[in-house]
């Protein structure tokens, strides 16, 4: 998997620590190490050349393995495309428990801050891969993306971060994982329309929504 996860979690306002990487493609693996080889081959020439302009040939030959390979772990592209999916969508949910992590308990504000510039960096990633994922012909995927985001960040807010919340301020709000499913998918879908959006508006929005103590 790549570093991309630490650096979101920097971006978003961490101090400390780094994410673990991936290790390199080596010649020969096992059965779930060449599926990784695959899938890093695979989003590596996404964020490259774009989905479109990446075959499978591509992918194969940057792994150095026979076509007939590939086809005993994925059946077609769209299942590699979504095994790619899922490495964002982990390394999203790892900059969020580095946030977690680094925020000081009971700063509502600071914290908020982190949320909206996490959420902006899972949006706005302007290499081939993501601008190709905002794209018309790629809505489905695109919808598909934010959410499996949704449903992993909802689960790990309504474990963590709401239960220290529930610390100190009363949670004020029923169906805690449904809404904040509904939050993040309406956040994204907002921000894909209006990306110079106020952060202060989004905050807020967050604050109102959750019913937060500021």
């Amino acid at each position: 998997m790549h570093e991309h996860n630490a650096e979101l979690a920097r971006d978003a306002g961490a101090t400390s620590a780094e994410a673990p990487a991936r290790p390199p493609v080596q010649a020969s693996a096992g059965a779930g190490e060449r599926r990784d080889e695959i899938i890093d081959a695979a989003r590596t020439l996404y964020e490259e050349k774009g989905m479109s302009r990446t075959s499978i040939q591509d992918i194969t030959e940057k792994v150095g393995v026979a076509r007939s390979l590939f086809y005993h772990y994925f059946p077609n592209k769209d299942a590699v495309t979504s095994a790619v999916l899922d490495t964002y969508v982990a390394d999203f949910l790892e900059a969020v428990r580095y946030w977690d992590a680094h925020r000081t308990v009971g700063e509502i504000d600071e914290a908020l801050s982190g949320v909206v510039r996490l959420l902006r960096l899972c949006l706005f990633e302007n290499d081939s891969f993501h601008i190709a994922l905002a794209s018309k012909e790629n809505a489905e995927l695109y919808i598909d993306f934010v959410g499996r985001v949704a449903d992993r960040v909802a689960n790990f807010m309504v474990n963590n971060t709401v239960r220290d919340y529930n610390a100190l301020h009363e949670v004020r709000i029923e169906h805690v994982y449904e809404t904040f499913y509904v939050l993040f998918v309406g956040l994204a879908s907002y921000l894909r329309r209006n990306p110079q959006a106020d952060d202060e508006v989004l905050k807020d929005l967050i604050a109102q929504t959750l019913h937060m103590d500021r």
